[in-house]
């Protein structure tokens, strides 16, 4: 295919949807409204087979957004060579619109953790976080883009608001923001906090992608209302809302809806993207 049929390097202003194998032939077939995707760049890091080669034919038609899971980048201990090195392959051959991690941490010694584990808000950590958004960004030779995490307790050392350390960190490196919605509305739910002023406060200006998803609601030993961020329903009404008051903040973006567990047949998460493309709409006409 010439270089001038290629999806363009970035992200349209319209609705994706994370890319599971099991919708391949649904999405080559009748992808509307979807206008990109989303990949877990530790699904692709292998040398060949069914998921790459399912991979190039999808990112000959659509931009590919690759969304980082392992790096540990609010990891203690320097990041792991070996998995940057595998990550650089991957975005030199696929040569994403965009690439995401979160802030994080899901490393200790030699053990992996299968979760993303929150931070204390810290001048130690924000250093520590910088130094290594600067290794990444010099390794891909890229912007990356920061998500938000979602969060089940805060730290008393914490001398930094989430929001203030997300645009000290832009500052500092250069990174861009990715705003998940329902991480912002499940942290605001367990921590006591209006997930309206959370945004209102969040560095709008910075935001590469944004996301929604699931969650499971369940009650704390208290009785208190507790989230987990599950990805594994539809969006939540109150969900669908906040993403309003975010695009009216920051007009078009791009919205990816993300399910990741009990996954769907094609068109449920195809209706989901339809809601996307519904609250777009608002802000786009």
């Amino acid at each position: 295919m010439p270089d001038s049929a290629k999806p363009p390097n970035h992200l349209p202003d319209a609705p994706g949807v994370g890319y599971k194998p099991r919708h391949f032939g649904d999405i080559l077939k009748q992808p509307h409204p979807v206008a990109w995707l989303e990949i877990h760049a530790e699904n692709y890091m292998g040398d060949g087979g069914r998921p790459l080669a399912q991979l190039r034919a999808l990112s000959e038609r659509f931009p590919i957004s690759v969304h980082g899971v392992g790096l540990s980048i609010g990891g203690e201990a320097p990041l792991d060579a070996e998995h940057l090195a595998r990550l650089k392959r991957l975005v030199s051959w696929l040569n994403p619109a965009s690439f995401s991690e979160h802030l994080a941490w899901s490393t200790h010694g030699a053990e992996f953790m299968n979760d993303l584990l929150p931070l204390p808000y810290t001048q130690e950590t924000l250093g520590r976080v910088a130094d290594h958004i600067d290794q990444v960004q010099i390794a891909l030779g890229r912007q990356m883009l920061l998500e938000n995490p979602s969060s089940y307790l805060a730290f008393d050392e914490s001398t930094f608001c989430e929001t203030d350390f997300l645009a000290e960190l832009c500052r500092r490196t250069g990174c861009g923001l990715l705003l998940d919605v329902n991480n912002v509305f499940v942290s605001a739910t367990n921590l006591g906090m209006e997930p309206h002023d959370y945004v209102d406060a969040y560095p709008i200006d910075q935001i590469g992608e944004i996301h929604v998803g699931g969650h499971d609601a369940e009650t704390d030993r208290h009785g208190a209302p507790l989230l987990i961020d599950s990805h594994a329903h539809p969006v939540a009404e109150p969900v669908w809302d906040l993403l309003g008051h975010v695009l009216a903040r920051s007009g078009p973006k791009p919205v990816l809806v993300e399910w990741d567990n009990d996954v769907p047949e094609w068109p449920v998460l195809r209706s989901e993207a339809e809601c996307a493309a519904a609250a777009l709409a608002v802000v786009s006409a």
